[in-house]
């Protein structure tokens, strides 16, 4: 097994490790309950981490995770069409008032 990489949160490590496996690449996350140890353990060995089964899969994992890292080109926040709240772009739900948000209405 050979690390690929450090997830910032549990939840980032669980979204990487299912776009591994739709690319074909066996993966696993170690440290996903680390967190909890905190204090005890230093916090730069909490961090949930990726572990590729293969270590021939590394050079098409890195594809994979410099794809997760990178914004969407041209992301633009949109406007929620009820409150007027800018919203992050891909957000399907108004973070403030929960409303579905309407691409394209900015």
């Amino acid at each position: 097994m050979i690390k690929a990489y450090t997830a910032a949160s549990l939840q980032d490590a669980h979204i990487l490790l299912g776009l591994l496996c739709a690319e074909g690449i066996a993966a696993h996350i170690l440290n996903a309950n680390a967190q909890g140890g905190l204090g005890e353990i230093p916090f730069m060995h909490a961090y949930p981490e990726i572990w590729l089964v293969h270590p021939r899969d590394l050079s098409r994992a890195r594809r994979v995770v410099e794809a997760f890292e990178r914004p969407p080109a041209g992301a633009e926040p949109m406007r929620c069409a009820r409150c007027g709240e800018d919203n992050p772009a891909g957000f399907e739900i108004c973070w403030s008032c929960q409303a579905p948000t309407v691409p394209g209405c900015r």
